[in-house]
């Protein structure tokens, strides 16, 4: 209520009460104003009355929530579920306009600023990360693989004679796809072994751009957040390389903002050499539903060009989502996220090496990688082709999500270019594996909870080798828990091809 409305309410109830409750509205007005005038993340996260009441504000500065408002054209806000309407707080226009996503409706004012302010929270964001010198970002209603698109579809009509992007591999399809879908032919750099990890062989990079022709390149198409064995490529020299032959470079950092380690490279290759733009997703990074990320660079001008190489309106609910997120959370609040997440992979790292060298092997040694570990699966791979597989899909049906077992010598066929050894990052690593990653909102009973399930299919599969081994195919051990292991065996196989699929 404005001023005038409080005063006609005193004619009502006692001025006293009137004037308290004006004053309770204008603490939330109150942080409503400082995020305007600073777009900056408050410190302090808010609670859920001030987000509605902000979130309601801006709504009815949209022209389809005008009272009265008398639509005749073919895009006018409307919505035929009443549920579809509060489960966006009736912003229905979307952000942008048909030549740039972070242009002004005229529309949709209220829109407009939302997604005006959840840019500008990002940003704060993105240097209280460890990125300090970037100059603009803004949220794109794409998850990362068509994010990385259009930044190379942006760079086409900088250097029109380009049909190359030079990348170094990561198995990993969406980013591999982002280059094939853009129109470019992918040139991939197999990364060299140097201990137990995976690293970028920057010879090769180099050796390939002077074979090629620099006028030839689009970009070098790099990558932190990875799966160990596999580490961040170095982006310090690569962005040396880029700067040195004048070619642009392109990072995927997919879920590397919670890693201060991965910002920081970011932060030292541009101080170094050459970043043009890095690319993050929206949910791994900050907890909200898939369908967006965010595009970053050092160069104001460049990400303007990207943002307007998006071709019509687009959707607000990823904008919408990380907004609520941010001011929910506060900086403090995601500050606290980000320790507790490398607190989780420090116990994440004790745990599995504990459970590894029970079972004679061992977490590989990838002191570069800040987010995902990998254990040996020696033991099991020696015995029977089929146990790494098998492990995984007992993992699966257990409700393990996320980690990830790799085989020796797979073969996988995408877009037309077959990888040997898919899934590990090179043709011929040294031994099968298993993954597991600490990622932002991990907690220590999840990690218990894996640990334990682990251990225990750890214990079901060695259980099937010795009886395999010994030729006899039955357990001596008639208890309880034999029978029973036994029955899970079989459900296991019922899974373990659709497993192999899903892989």
């Amino acid at each position: 209520m404005n001023p005038e409305s409080f005063a006609a309410g005193e004619r009502l109830v006692s001025p006293t009460y009137v004037r308290q409750g004006c004053e309770a509205r204008r603490t939330h007005e109150h942080l409503i104003r400082l995020l305007l005038e600073q777009g900056k993340c408050p410190e302090d996260g808010w609670d859920e009355s001030t987000l509605e009441l902000f979130l309601h504000e801006l709504a009815i500065m949209d022209s389809n929530n005008f009272l009265g408002n008398c639509g005749v054209g073919e895009r006018e806000g409307r919505v035929a579920s009443a549920l579809v309407a509060r489960r966006h707080y009736r912003f229905i226009h979307g952000i942008g306009r048909s030549g740039d996503i972070s242009a002004v409706q005229p529309k949709a004012a209220g829109s407009s600023l939302l997604n005006k302010i959840a840019n500008s929270l990002v940003l704060d964001i993105i240097k209280m990360a460890g990125v300090h010198s970037v100059t603009n970002c803004f949220v794109v209603p794409m998850a990362t693989g068509m994010s990385l698109t259009l930044c190379f579809l942006t760079l086409r009509h900088k250097r029109p004679k380009a049909k190359y992007i030079i990348w170094p591999r990561i198995d990993q399809k969406s980013c591999f796809k982002s280059m094939i879908t853009a129109g470019f032919e992918p040139v991939v750099i197999e990364n060299v072994l140097e201990g137990d990890e995976l690293r970028t062989d920057l010879k090769a990079v180099e050796a390939k751009i002077q074979e090629l022709g620099s006028d030839n390149v689009l970009c070098v198409h790099s990558t932190t957040s990875c799966f160990a064995p596999r580490v961040p490529d170095r982006l310090e020299e690569l962005a040396l390389i880029c700067a040195s032959y004048g070619v642009p470079h392109i990072v995927n950092n997919a879920y590397g903002l919670q890693s201060s380690k991965c910002m920081h490279l970011i932060q030292q290759g541009a101080r170094v050499g050459r970043i043009d733009a890095f690319v993050q997703s929206l949910d791994k990074n900050f907890m909200v539903p898939v369908g967006g990320a965010i595009i970053a660079g050092f160069n104001d001008l460049f990400i303007q060009e990207i943002s307007k190489m998006y071709p019509g309106r687009a959707s607000a609910s990823p904008s919408l989502d990380v907004l609520i997120t941010l001011l929910s959370l506060g900086s403090n609040g995601y500050k606290k996220l980000l320790k507790e997440r490398k607190e989780m992979f420090s116990y994440l790292s004790i745990q599995l090496k504990k459970l590894a060298e029970a079972y004679d092997e061992r977490l590989l040694h990838t002191p570069h990688n800040p987010i995902s570990l990998a254990v040996t699966l020696k033991t099991l791979d020696e015995h029977r082709d089929k146990a790494v597989t098998q492990l995984g899909s007992m993992l699966f049906t257990r409700q393990v999500s996320g980690a990830r077992v790799v085989p020796l010598g797979a073969v996988q066929t995408v877009s037309g270019y077959t990888f040997q050894g898919f899934m590990s990052h090179t043709n011929d690593y040294s031994c099968a594996y298993l993954n597991a990653a600490s990622a932002i909102g991990m907690k220590t009973q999840d990690v218990d909870l894996f640990i334990k399930r682990l251990d225990k299919c750890f214990k079901i599969v060695r259980k099937e080798q010795n009886r395999e081994s010994d030729g006899s195919g039955v357990d001596n051990d008639n208890t309880e828990d034999a029978v029973t292991e036994e029955m899970g065996l079989k459900l296991e196989n019922v899974f373990l091809d659709k497993f192999e699929d899903s892989s």
